[in-house]
């Protein structure tokens, strides 16, 4: 439960509680409205409440999420065909200039590192 009470949670559990405020106090203006002869306001006064809920739903699912150890998506999705093509690719290169496929892998070391830290 430590892991909730982080700065980034704790930013997102406030921002949760300021938008369901939020939005049920504009359900309840919207009833005020429509309690006032604002037929449009009717729907609104349903609409609202609504979004608070939906923010409720997100923030448990994005709770139990986290608990599970789901891992965000990944950035990149790479098709099988790509992947060949650029195996292609860098076999040719070497084939052509070993220097430049030299330098290439090189760059793509650094990039792997670069993706495990962050």
């Amino acid at each position: 439960m430590r892991r909730f009470l982080t700065p980034a949670w704790l930013g997102l559990h406030a921002i949760a509680v300021v938008l369901c405020g939020a939005f049920l106090g504009f359900g309840w203006w919207q009833y005020d409205r429509a309690q006032a002869g604002n037929d449009r306001s009717w729907a609104y006064t349903f609409e609202w409440p609504i979004f608070a809920i939906f923010v409720i739903v997100m923030w448990i699912k994005m709770i139990r999420d986290e608990k599970a150890g789901v891992a965000p998506a990944p950035k990149v999705i790479e098709e099988p065909a790509e992947a060949a093509v650029k195996r292609e690719i860098i076999r040719r290169q070497e084939e052509e200039d070993p220097a430049l496929a030299a330098y290439n892998r090189y760059l793509a070391r650094l990039n792997s590192q670069t993706d495990r830290r962050g």
